[in-house]
Order: structure tokens, then C-alpha cells, then sequence
């Protein structure tokens, strides 16, 4: 496997991480600067939930980077242990190790890897890994690597990540309403910009007051992270899911026109409908309700959402768990 000249990449990724990057941007860059330098086939960057419970999986590179990443709890396996202590770690044979905790259905084996902690004043902010599907992959000097990769790319990653957090919904981890106006602007202004189209995707999920009257408000929680979570497995990375409040979303779908639009709302309606919601309560069945609408020259972001708007009323109006499109 070839390996990129160290300082050279570790030069480029500072001049990356320089300039302004979003959240995701800046984790990406980072597990790429990872999987170039570091004798391995994946990387990842786990940040934690809100709770610091949970590391969820933020950033991926090499092989599995198109499968449905791991969580680990604070404490659990070796990444839970990283995070948990703040020290590196190195696992020279995974099937040697009680550490190692053993995750199917990631899309590929791991028989070594290598992990540190990402510290941001003086706290961990995040994990990366990296592992090999052989054992005896990684020596002390590839743990060293590992950690300069993250000193690096530790303040730029808190900085983007305290910018996100103040338009971050807390329980969904979509974006929140103070977002919404800014970004139907900039869509608006660079549509008209380069004569491109986007459109608008208005979600509200049925009866979802009926979900907190029988399960519970720590149910109804849950049910939305679910939500958010079926929303994002079906869109692409550019598209941006905001909650506009309560149990009624907003996707922002830039260079989409109104065909592909509606089928990403029908794929969306399907994967929420086709299985329950998993909550502590048990399984929540769910359906969503989504109006369409793709803005057209000289309009303003008033008056696109409100035609999407009158779209999800009519999908309200016609049975609910449908898409309607606007005129």
C-alpha cells in the first residue's frame, strides 16, 4: 500500500482546516489524512452525542465508508475506552484483545487498529481510529502519527463544531429554525445566481401527538431521532434537514428539479412507513406527510415554502403518509 509523504500531507490538511470548513468537511479531510498516512484500509472520526453517552460515527474513509457505521457506548470497546480514558491505544490482534468488540454487518473485518483521543480545552471531543483487517498492522510510531493527525485537526474541528452546535437542533441534531431563513436565502440567491433550481421538501409526521399521549414524551423523542435518522439514509450529502418545529421538518435539496425532488419524498415516505420506529417503549409505527415544491425564477423564500406548505396540506387532506407535489 503507498504512503503519502507525512509532513507534506500534514501541511495540506493545516491549510485545509485554515480556511473556513464546514463540520463535516473538516472530519472528512481528517480521516482521509488518516487513511494516506496510516498503514490501514478504513479510518473514522467519532464525535460524541449531546449526552456524551454515545460515539456516533461522523466521518468515514476506505473500505465500509458506504455501510451503516457503529455507535459505541462511553467505556465500550476500545473507541469507548479512548474516550473514556483520553489514551491512545493500540490493538495489535483484535481477537487477542477483551477490549475489541466485534460489530457485523459494518462491511469489513478489522484484525488491528489503532486509536486516539482528539482534546479540546483540555477535554475529548472525539475519536479516530483506524484499523487494518490484519493483525500486527500499526507499531508505536504509526500511534504517534495518528496522534499529530489529531492535534492537528482538533481546533478546527471544536471551532466548526461550536459554530454548528449554535444552529443544531439538541435532540435531533438536524439543523434548527434559526438556520432555516439563512439557508432558503442562500439557496434563493445562488439559484438565481447560476439559473440553477432547488427544491424544498416540508415533512410533518401524522398523528404525533397521539405517539407522546400513548408512549410518553421520552418515546415521542425518540421517535423523532428515528425520523432523522430514516430522512438521512435516503438523501444525499449536500441536502440539508432542518426542523422547523415540533414534529414538521424542512429538506433543502440544492440543484434538484421537481422529479427527482418527489422521488426522494417518496423514497422518504416509504422508509418511514415501511418498518416501526425503535424506542425504548417498544416499536412506534410512524408515517410522514411531504409537500413539494421546486422554486422557480422570481420567487422569494416566502413564497416557495408557502407553496410547499400548501402541498403538505393538501398530502394532509388527501389521507396523510402521501406526497404532494405543487403546482
Amino acid at each position: 500500500m503507498h504512503r503519502s509523504d507525512p509532513l507534506e500531507t500534514l501541511l495540506e490538511l493545516t491549510r485545509l482546516l485554515s480556511t473556513d470548513r464546514t463540520l463535516e468537511e473538516a472530519l472528512k479531510a481528517t480521516t482521509d489524512a488518516a487513511l494516506a498516512l496510516l498503514p490501514c484500509d478504513h479510518a473514522s472520526i467519532r464525535t460524541f452525542d449531546d449526552e456524551r453517552k454515545l460515539l456516533l460515527s461522523s466521518a468515514r474513509s476506505g473500505m465500509g465508508e458506504g455501510r451503516s457505521p457503529a455507535r459505541f457506548q462511553v467505556g465500550e470497546g476500545v473507541l469507548g475506552v479512548v474516550a473514556d480514558t483520553g489514551r491512545a491505544a493500540i490493538v495489535r490482534d483484535t481477537s487477542l484483545d477483551e477490549r475489541f468488540v466485534e460489530r457485523p454487518h459494518h462491511g469489513f473485518s478489522v484484525g488491528s487498529l489503532v486509536a486516539v483521543p482528539l482534546f479540546a480545552a483540555g477535554q475529548v471531543v472525539a475519536v479516530l481510529s483506524a484499523s487494518h483487517e490484519e493483525p500486527d498492522a500499526f507499531t508505536e510510531r504509526d500511534r504517534d502519527l495518528a496522534s499529530l493527525i489529531a492535534n492537528c485537526t482538533a481546533p478546527a474541528i471544536e471551532t466548526a463544531r461550536l459554530a454548528r452546535l449554535a444552529v443544531t437542533d439538541d435532540l435531533t441534531g438536524a439543523f434548527n429554525y434559526r438556520y432555516h431563513a439563512n439557508r432558503l436565502h442562500e439557496e434563493v440567491s445562488r439559484s438565481a445566481r447560476y439559473g440553477d433550481r432547488f427544491s424544498l421538501l416540508l415533512m410533518d409526521l401524522d398523528h404525533f401527538k397521539h405517539v407522546n399521549d400513548r408512549w410518553g414524551h421520552q418515546v415521542g423523542d425518540q421517535v423523532l431521532q428515528g425520523f432523522v435518522e430514516r430522512v438521512r439514509d435516503q438523501v444525499r450529502e449536500p441536502d440539508v434537514l432542518i426542523r422547523r418545529g415540533g414534529e414538521e421538518f424542512v429538506l433543502v435539496m440544492p440543484s434538484t428539479d421537481p422529479e427527482s425532488a418527489a422521488s426522494v419524498a417518496e423514497r422518504v415516505r416509504a422508509a418511514v412507513a415501511g418498518e416501526p420506529i425503535e424506542t425504548s417503549g417498544g416499536d412506534v409505527p410512524l408515517t410522514v406527510s411531504i409537500g413539494v415544491a421546486t422554486w422557480t425564477e422570481g420567487e422569494s423564500p416566502t413564497d416557495i415554502e408557502g407553496r410547499a406548505d400548501k402541498a403538505l396540506y393538501a398530502a394532509k387532506q388527501g389521507g396523510r403518509d402521501r406526497v404532494e407535489v405543487a403546482d
